[in-house]
């Protein structure tokens, strides 16, 4: 290699190291505006602050694997030579995934009702769920599911997933 080669195999490290670091900074404001923005949603709405911190967390995991990626495009890894671990890795996840999907749709279903879900805990609900309709005081909500305490002092778990599909009645 001669010096002009050397300058801009530099030139070029130097480059994916600025641009590298100011992906990460850029990856912390926006986990930090982010974090505001749902702390602040949450107390609004009235929001237990434990699903809060599971909703934080869930944005900064997505947010983080999307950081990850465009390293891997900044650095010009190959991803030629990483395409049999990569499809190995989605074959595995896949498989895994399909086995788990109503985990999956629990979870995805627990940022939805983050965001939409008109009712607070404490709230007396009826799940219309035809024979299994369940009422109750709304108890808690967490990232897999609702927990609803009946009449009888029961505490009854429904999936989040369900919640999005059934009726949810106010009762007063």
């Amino acid at each position: 290699m001669n010096l002009i080669e050397e300058f801009q195999a530099l030139d070029n490290t130097s480059l994916q190291i600025a641009l590298t670091f100011l992906l990460v900074l850029f990856y912390i404001g926006v986990v930090k505006v982010s974090a505001r923005f749902i702390k602040r949603f949450g107390k609004r709405q009235g929001i237990s602050m434990a699903r809060v911190v599971y909703t934080i967390k869930y944005f900064r995991f997505v947010l983080f694997v999307f950081m990850l990626l465009f390293v891997g495009v900044i650095w010009d890894i190959s991803f030629e030579g990483l395409s049999v671990y990569f499809l190995s890795f989605f074959t595995v996840a896949g498989v895994a995934l399909f086995a788990a999907w109503s985990i999956l749709s629990n979870i995805t279903s627990a940022i939805i009702l983050f965001f939409y879900f008109p009712y607070r805990i404490g709230d007396r609900v009826r799940i219309v769920d035809g024979d299994n309709s369940i009422e109750g005081i709304l108890f808690d909500l967490n990232m897999f599911s609702m927990i609803i305490k009946n009449d009888e002092g029961h505490k009854v778990t429904y999936p989040n997933n369900l919640a999005l599909q059934k009726a949810i009645i106010l009762l007063d």
